[in-house]
């Protein structure tokens, strides 16, 4: 009757050290440097004065020039002048239904602002776990050589477990990087989309209709 022992099977793995584990966490580490950098450049990239450009769209309509505040949306590439934008080349309908496009304008427009937060979210909250994990397997590696050769002392034992602390090490410097940028960029998410509920409530009471 063939038999499976679980806990030998484990060992086969553990013993081959947590070396993969680092690897991993290098690799998880390129992701993440990749990932804020590119919304660190998005986001610039988009940035708005929202309080000057307010000022001059919310002119501009009360004087019912309408092309030049087109052309004053078109001239940023925010998502607050986007959906100004989208407003605008949608004027003369219903109150509600000027008011329901450009709020699913602005939803759609919100996933370009979400893009890869929430990779950056699960590597804040999981990489510590993943150098745990990589801690573990190297302590269990440690503890297995010693029994294979007990004349190493516990210098054996030193030595394999500071190695595998590395892990958790590289862990935390994985997440740490990953939610500092996470919790900087929800934050800049939510503040364009409070000025996007701002910059609708300008476009219907100026456009809205009746």
């Amino acid at each position: 009757m063939l038999s499976f022992d679980i806990v030998k099977a484990f060992l086969t793995v553990a013993l081959f050290g947590a070396q993969w584990v680092l690897w991993l966490l290098v690799l998880l580490s390129i992701l993440s440097l990749a990932l804020i950098s590119e919304r660190a450049y998005f986001f610039f990239s988009t940035r708005l004065d929202y309080g000057l450009f307010n000022r001059e769209l919310t002119a501009l309509l009360s004087e019912g020039d309408l092309e030049k505040a087109r052309r004053l949306c078109r001239k940023n590439p925010s998502i607050e002048a986007r959906v100004a934008l989208f407003g605008l080349s949608h004027q003369g309908r219903s109150y509600q239904t000027m008011e329901g496009s450009m709020e699913g304008f602005a939803i759609g427009e919100k996933y370009k602002l979400d893009r890869g937060l929430v990779v950056l979210g699960t590597l804040g909250n999981n990489a510590p776990f993943i150098g745990l994990f990589g801690t573990v397997i190297g302590i269990i590696k440690a503890f297995h050589d010693l029994a294979a050769s007990p004349s190493g002392g516990p210098s054996l034992v030193m030595g394999g477990i500071s190695e595998a602390l590395v892990a958790t090490a590289v862990g935390l410097l994985v997440a740490i990087p990953a939610v500092i940028a996470f919790n900087t960029f929800s934050r800049m998410v939510k503040r364009h989309m409070a000025n996007v509920q701002a910059i609708i409530k300008v476009i219907l009471v100026h456009q809205g209709g009746n």
